[in-house]
């Protein structure tokens, strides 16, 4: 079987139709389908890293082609793309689908804030309108495995099942159909370790802002009372910090305009604003403004980043916790497109070497993968080598 497009089955599937997708991802992987080894790669724990379990391990497809699965090992595997702990949870989800009504209405639900499908939801909503206070009971793969996630929270596309994170183009009718039917808007869910709004989870995802609509969901979020500063977890609990951290500009002047404090340097510094970042530099703490270049060079905020390095700030420090921690202002820098940023950096004694602890991949490796070409000829005119280079570099010594 080759070229194989594996797709969510319908809700109310029996296992039998799971079972056939497990048949035919071995069928596939055996035959050497691109798809179905990169579906065993990303989702079979035995091809995952030891310390970072969403993390595939670096093998070629040749590798994984040679190891030898069975239907079980699929069937896992299956199960971890629908986002499960295991087959059997998926099993036990399919019954309880088929068997408890309560169930198969939240998720019918789900399916219809993630599709868009606004008459669906208003209908399930009529039928049973506990369902807007209700929350998932899935087993996953997550740290916690249940997330318990409410139909508002799928609005933010973040933290819940792999294949459910996506934004329809109605997704702020959606929301506005949930508010208004009694969705507490600062309802926590229990994702990435931690407990968590529908609005530090927005904040922070792709498929909202990809969508074009992010900003239109934090606005609508704010008029039904949702919290402007921190609630939740610590790690992601202000919406405007979160949303600096992931690169959410636009998300997190909205938020600004709406009331959200800019209080310290490091919110001053992904916000751009260099005269209060001046301003505070004296009294503030190493850790704030650790924070503050890595947020400077993430946006692009070049006089900052002369600031902070002014002040004595060191440009190959890894970034701190919280702020992709794996990497260096170089690496968010050249991710971004921020020329002016990197030959800053370099200027001021960036390494070109530096690899970040996740992909093990330097600025330039990072560059390359975002297609920032003229980076990329920068970086290299000035000396920087691609990953591989430098691996064979150091085996000879």
């Amino acid at each position: 079987m080759i070229g194989m497009d594996l797709k969510p089955l319908p809700l109310r599937s029996t296992l039998q139709p799971y079972l056939k997708q497990a048949e035919e991802l071995l069928e596939a992987f055996k035959s050497g389908d691109s798809e179905a080894i990169r579906v065993i790669h990303e989702h079979h724990p035995r091809f995952l890293d030891s310390k970072i379990p969403w993390l595939p391990k670096r093998l070629s497809n040749s590798e994984i082609r040679n190891s030898r699965l069975e239907l079980a090992d699929a069937q896992f595997a299956l199960a971890r793309w629908y986002s499960f702990q295991n087959w059997l949870a998926l099993a036990k989800f399919v019954e309880a689908v088929t068997r408890d009504r309560p169930v198969f209405q939240f998720e019918s639900a789900v399916e219809a804030v993630i599709t868009g499908d606004l008459t669906g939801l208003e209908s399930l909503l009529n039928e049973n309108p506990e369902l807007v206070r209700a929350r998932s009971t899935r087993v996953t793969h997550f740290d916690p495995p249940v997330h318990r996630a409410t139909l508002l929270h799928y609005i933010a596309a973040n933290g819940v099942e792999g294949y459910r994170q996506k934004t329809p183009k109605n997704a702020v009718d959606v929301a506005k159909t949930l508010l208004k039917a009694g969705a507490e808007v600062d309802a926590l869910a229990d994702m990435y370790g931690g407990h968590y709004a529908t609005m530090s989870m927005l904040v922070s995802s792709c498929p909202p802002a990809d969508a074009g609509v992010q900003v239109a969901l934090v606005e609508t979020l704010l008029d039904f009372g949702a919290a402007l500063e921190a609630h939740g977890s610590a790690k992601w609990a202000s919406p405007l910090m979160t949303a600096l951290a992931f690169g959410y500009l636009g998300a997190a002047e909205a938020l600004v305009k709406r009331g959200a404090q800019v209080e310290n340097i490091a919110a001053a510094a992904g916000l751009g604003r260099l005269a209060d970042a001046a301003r505070w530099l004296a009294t503030a703490d190493s850790e704030s403004r650790h924070r503050a270049l890595a947020l400077a060079a993430q946006h692009g905020h070049t006089e900052l980043v002369r600031l902070l390095l002014d002040a004595g700030e060191d440009p190959n420090r890894y970034n701190p916790d919280g702020n992709h921690s794996h990497s260096t202002p170089m690496h968010q820098a050249a991710l971004a497109g921020h020329e002016a940023v990197v030959r800053l950096l370099v200027e001021r004694g960036a390494r070109l070497d530096s690899k970040d602890t996740i992909y093990e991949s330097t600025p330039l490796g990072w560059a390359i993968h975002a297609g920032k070409k003229e980076i990329e000829r920068y970086l290299v005119a000035h000396g920087a080598k691609p990953t591989e280079e430098l691996e064979e570099s150091a085996h000879s010594h």
